[in-house]
């Protein structure tokens, strides 16, 4: 028992599959995940810091790296499954903070006990370094999903996924970052050859033209 358990544990987070039993043409994992929103997390502080805001760059990046660290106990549960209600995610958070907390008390020194508990506790919060990490999640499963509809893939699912993930994205819009991402990423995402294009432009386009009207 000990910080050997811990760095042990981190080559779970490969294992873990996200968005398990559906059907993929390219399978991605927790770890990934968690590099790529810290990434992408970056680009959106820079983002932000371009136009005067200040990021907390220790928050965020602490923030990114760690925000998926609860799934080695509790694995990937699907978005639809985890955000279906209120009452439901704050269950799932409830379980999620009692995991990490035991695992803290059991594998890292006390000294650092308090460091952890506050390094591994959920990230997103109204900070601005929160909001650019709920931002980052939901641009990298967007962009997760927006490659199985690139594929034809048939999985409705991901359709629904990449609808979900644009709508929370398009909450954060007041963030200069998130502008950005509306009025560049998105359009040059959308001119790439792929067989769904109209679709996926028509659900896009009714999602960003609700935040205008």
């Amino acid at each position: 028992m000990g910080v050997h358990q811990y760095f042990k544990r981190l080559s779970d987070l490969e294992k873990l599959i996200r968005l398990p039993g559906k059907f993929k043409y390219f399978e991605h994992n927790v770890a990934a995940h968690s590099f790529k929103v810290t990434k992408i997390a970056q680009y959106l502080g820079t983002v932000e810091e371009y136009h005067g805001n200040e990021v907390d760059w220790k928050s965020l990046y602490e923030k990114a790296l760690n925000h998926d660290f609860a799934e080695i106990f509790t694995g990937d549960i699907k978005t639809p499954v985890k955000y279906a209600s209120g009452e439901l995610k704050k269950l799932f958070s409830q379980v999620e903070e009692e995991m990490v907390d035991h695992f803290i008390n059991e594998e890292i020194p006390e000294p650092y006990q308090a460091i952890y508990r506050e390094r591994l506790q959920e990230g997103k919060d109204d900070s601005l370094e929160g909001q650019l990490l709920s931002v980052a999640d939901k641009i990298d499963l967007l962009y997760e999903t927006f490659g199985e509809i690139q594929k034809r893939n048939p999985e409705q699912l991901f359709f629904e996924i990449y609808e979900m993930s644009l709508e929370t994205i398009m909450q954060f819009d007041h963030l200069s970052s998130v502008q950005d991402f509306i009025e560049n990423i998105i359009p040059e995402m959308l001119t790439e050859k792929f067989i769904p294009k109209s679709e996926l432009r028509e659900t896009t386009m009714a999602i960003l033209n609700n935040r205008n009207g």
